[in-house]
């Protein structure tokens, strides 16, 4: 091999160049008002009547939308670093709904409902908005994040919640949803199941290259190959708990993300008893290297 020849495939060498989707970058460089004005967040609402409508609000609010854009900018084009565009907003709301409705199918109890006697679609609500809320705080800077979120977000959220609840039930709602958002940093201590979905759903954003884990643009490193092996995310009934979370890679080397960061944050969730965690790879090749790897919290 010559000095100048790449180890590595053309596919993971592009996608270690682009560590974030091409999307993001592309909505990055638009106008404020161009980025805006391409964002809505489409999730499944099925039947829920509050969460309509509140997509409904939220899909009008440019204010809220110009935060993800200022976030996105800051993550993509400032530090070079994953995804935090509307884009990841919409993957994360999608799957953390996946995972909720997995566990109410299969009884397992809402905190919303279990400590304050509201209802699933109530959970469903909390869930959406953490989501939709989680990183706003990258619009003023990385380091923080969350935090900057907290105080951003509690206006917004009864902004967009008037006339759906009625105190003190808007209260509960819009502190759960702060306890959600404080609760997904790093050493974050989720105290209601709704909080650690969104801990672990926002982990999940990683298929295709879109890691949590941010690194050096163009670096060849354990956090560039192993965000690069990620070919899949699938969550669907377990086969020993409620839920199970398979990962599909292309290389041994996407254990990273899942051993390093996945892991981490579903430790401590509070959904460890409901959660198991496959990842395998599909690819011939690898297969002798390591065929299934199951996740011990």
């Amino acid at each position: 091999m010559s000095e100048h020849e790449s180890p590595l495939d053309p596919e993971t060498e592009q996608r270690i160049e682009e560590p974030v989707s091409e999307e993001a970058v592309r909505e990055a460089r638009l106008t404020p008002a161009q980025a805006v004005d391409a964002m809505r967040i489409n999730v499944p609402v099925r039947g829920n009547r509050t969460l309509r409508q509140l997509l409904e609000r939220v899909n009008e609010d440019r204010q809220l939308k110009g935060w993800w854009h200022v976030s996105n900018v800051n993550a993509v084009v400032r530090l070079e670093i994953n995804d935090h565009s509307w884009v990841h907003i919409q993957i994360v709301a999608n799957i953390a709904l996946k995972i909720l409705r997995q566990l109410t199918k299969h009884g397992v109890e809402p905190s919303l409902v279990r400590d304050y006697g509201l209802s699933r679609d109530d959970a469903e609500v909390v869930v959406t908005l953490s989501a939709l809320m989680h990183c706003v705080g990258m619009s003023v800077h990385r380091n923080h994040h969350e935090d900057f979120s907290l105080f951003l977000a509690e206006p917004k959220m009864r902004e967009l919640l008037d006339g759906l609840y009625e105190e003190p039930e808007l209260t509960v709602v819009v502190s759960e949803v702060l306890q959600a958002i404080t609760s997904h940093r790093a050493d974050g201590q989720p105290l209601a199941l709704e909080a650690g979905i969104l801990r672990v759903a926002d982990a999940l954003d990683m298929a295709k290259g879109r890691s949590r884990i941010p690194f050096e643009k163009g670096s060849v490193t354990m956090h560039s190959l192993s965000a690069a092996a990620i070919e899949e995310v699938q969550i669907e009934d377990g086969d020993e708990k409620p839920v199970k979370i398979e990962i599909v890679m292309n290389n041994s080397s996407g254990l990273y993300q899942v051993d390093g960061l996945l892991k981490a944050k579903l430790r401590g969730s509070g959904l460890e008893p409901y959660v198991e965690v496959i990842a395998h790879i599909d690819t011939e090749a690898e297969k002798r290297l390591v065929q299934v790897y199951r996740l011990q919290t």
